[in-house]
């Protein structure tokens, strides 16, 4: 008999790996999210969302982008994010066209948009990019942020 299921000959976990990837390939929707907080594979620009006790902070990953061509909005609670990413294929220098056998960059127009919490401030909201990162700051509302209280 085997002395532990390590040690089992056909790699046993493996093939429970293989097993859970058929049947969600199977099951997946034809790439559509797998859970309410997930996006369909490929969605632009990518996102990180965090919280501190001041902040809710955003991170879009949108390289090759021009920050004057993307608009930001907040309507009632819902922050939008949206613009245009060129085609990083089409033509040469020459102007010549250029047959493409394969395009894995995206290219064309986007639209992401995050619901915020009800204790922002949208009136202070922060925008830079650099390096390709878009990083959004929403502030909390003074009254909603954790008070020191002293003990007389």
């Amino acid at each position: 008999m085997y002395e532990s299921l390590l040690n089992y000959p056909d790699d046993l976990f493996a093939d429970f790996g293989r097993w859970r990837r058929d049947f969600d390939e199977m099951f997946s929707g034809a790439g559509l999210p797998s859970s309410i907080r997930s996006v369909a594979p490929g969605t632009f620009p990518s996102i990180n969302i965090g919280n501190t006790p001041k902040s809710v902070e955003i991170y879009a990953f949108a390289p090759g982008i021009d920050p004057s061509k993307v608009e930001l909005t907040v309507d009632r609670g819902v922050l939008s994010l949206s613009g245009e990413r060129a085609a990083a294929l089409g033509q040469n220098g020459e102007g010549k066209k250029v047959s493409v056998y394969s395009r894995e960059r995206f290219g064309g127009r986007f639209q992401r948009a995050v619901s915020l919490p009800e204790d922002v401030d949208a009136a202070q909201i922060s925008a830079s990019y650099r390096d390709g990162v878009l990083h959004i700051s929403v502030p909390r509302r003074e009254a909603a942020q954790p008070k020191r209280i002293t003990i007389q």
